[in-house]
């Protein structure tokens, strides 16, 4: 299992991308659109990506409008759920 650190590293990256593509993931927890559990699980989900470093550049590079997660989210089916949710 990842220490906190890493844990932290992954949830800051999740709550990141969310936020990028519209997805506030408190708001969506908070409304009951989301379990904090699933939260969790996104974020355990994330710390096994094997590809955080090119989700760290995507996240360095300025937003544009219509922003899509990337192809390689572990997290995309969740996070594209939930932005689906918000139009």
């Amino acid at each position: 299992m990842p220490d906190i650190a890493a844990l932290k590293h992954h949830a800051d990256l999740l709550d990141r991308a969310a936020t990028r593509v519209g997805v506030d993931l408190q708001e969506a927890a908070l409304s009951g659109r989301l379990a904090f559990d699933d939260i969790a699980d996104s974020v355990l989900r994330c710390s096994k990506c094997a590809l955080p470093e090119a989700c760290q550049v995507w996240l360095s590079e300025p937003a544009e409008v219509g922003d899509t997660l990337p192809g390689y989210c572990a997290n995309h089916e969740v996070i594209t759920a939930l932005q689906e949710n918000v139009k």
